[in-house]
């Protein structure tokens, strides 16, 4: 019978990727569900392959939905889009400092733009152009 009931949560994340939620349509109490990860490395193994299935059904769902605002002419969808995927439109940062123009080295100048790709997921390269 627990078998059954934790093959019905994994079939149930994969659906709604939300251990509440999951837990409530297959009532299996979160208390049971966190104790039987905790004491079936294999349960929490599928658990969180299910949940990662079941996020990106979301997502799909998510991206379909925003491609069908973009082509009703919904703007925020359209600036959205923009702003996530094409480089042009994406945020930028500009830090500015009192102090004027402080001399860094060449290594340092790389270690801050490393730096900043790194924390802004960026390419340099790709992005500045090469500069």
């Amino acid at each position: 019978m627990k078998t059954e009931r934790k093959g019905l949560l994994l079939i149930q994340f994969k659906k709604t990727p939300i251990v509440q939620v999951a837990c409530e349509k297959t009532g299996v109490s979160r208390a049971t569900y966190y104790r039987w990860r905790k004491e079936d490395t294999e349960f929490a193994d599928n658990a969180d392959i299910a949940i990662d299935e079941g996020l990106n059904l979301i997502n799909d769902m998510a991206e379909s939905q925003l491609i069908s605002a973009i082509k009703d002419r919904n703007l925020t969808g359209i600036i959205f889009w923009l702003k996530n995927h094409h480089k042009n439109y994406s945020p930028k940062l500009e830090v500015t400092t009192k102090n004027g123009d402080i001399p860094i080295t060449d290594e340092q100048r790389e270690i801050i733009k490393q730096s900043l790709d790194m924390a802004f997921g960026l390419n340099s390269e790709e992005e500045n152009d090469g500069k």
